[in-house]
């Protein structure tokens, strides 16, 4: 007797739930980039949804679990593919660039989520393992990569260990846009709560993130090309230009033929 293959169930509720987890992880994440980890409380966060405290406490065991999950929904969000979009540059130099871009970027448009990733995650003994940690971890190797293909091609020096420049790219880039994101964090606890939505905020002073990561870059790759690297690039940007200049002046100067 042949068997029926078993029926597949749906469950409807799961959709549900997803639903409901997205919905408390949106709203916790205003609550927290306005008042920070230790300034909010489940209720509140709960209240906004019009829903029972006990709910949250349903699909995050902690305060911290829920905090933890919000930031890893956050950099699936705000990272996305960028394998994909590295795959579309070419040059060494190009693509770390990219790198340094796209995280001048996520600083610039989510300045508020990035203080709570700094100042009240990172720091905290209980970072290292989790799921937020390996997360973080995948997304910075991408930089180490590039560099270490830049390495192998011979155009970046190799006796440079890549955790200390990927320390120096992202330590620096955290530096150098603090007073950024303490100024948007200022701004946004004297303005009040719409001006925390979305872990955007809104700051007094601008970042200008295209002049930032050429400069970063500039320093970087100046500083880890092999001997001879720039001179050889120095050349080829002249032969580019006196090219240019002849294809200027042909049309100009050229004789018709008798």
């Amino acid at each position: 007797m042949t068997r029926k293959p078993p029926k597949v169930r749906v469950h409807a509720p799961r959709l549900a739930r997803e639903q409901r987890v997205d919905e408390i992880l949106v709203a916790a994440r205003d609550v927290f980039c306005e008042k920070g980890y230790e300034g909010t409380a489940v209720a509140e966060i709960a209240e906004r949804l019009g829903i029972v405290e006990g709910t949250i406490y349903k699909y995050f065991a902690t305060k911290r679990e829920l905090l933890l999950k919000m930031l890893e929904y956050w950099y699936e969000q705000m990272f996305g593919d960028y394998t994909r979009d590295l795959e579309a540059v070419r040059g060494h130099r190009a693509r770390l660039r990219l790198l340094v871009w796209r995280h001048l970027c996520a600083v610039r448009d989510w300045p508020l989520l990035c203080r709570l990733m700094f100042r009240e995650v990172r720091t905290e003994s209980d970072y290292r393992g989790t799921a937020l940690h390996a997360m973080n971890r995948r997304y910075t190797q991408l930089l180490m990569d590039v560099i270490a293909e830049g390495q192998a091609a011979q155009v970046f020096r190799a006796d440079l260990p890549l955790p200390l420049l990927r320390d120096l790219v992202y330590g620096g880039i955290e530096h150098c846009t603090w007073n950024y994101i303490v100024e948007t964090a200022a701004a946004g606890s004297r303005s009040g709560a719409e001006n925390a939505v979305g872990g955007r905020g809104k700051s007094r002073g601008a970042l200008d993130v295209d002049v930032l990561a050429d400069q970063i870059t500039a320093i970087v790759c100046d500083g880890i090309e092999r001997p001879g690297r720039a001179a050889q690039r120095s050349d080829a940007e002249q032969l580019r230009r006196i090219a240019a200049r002849l294809d200027a002046w042909q049309p100009t100067h050229t004789r018709e033929a008798p």
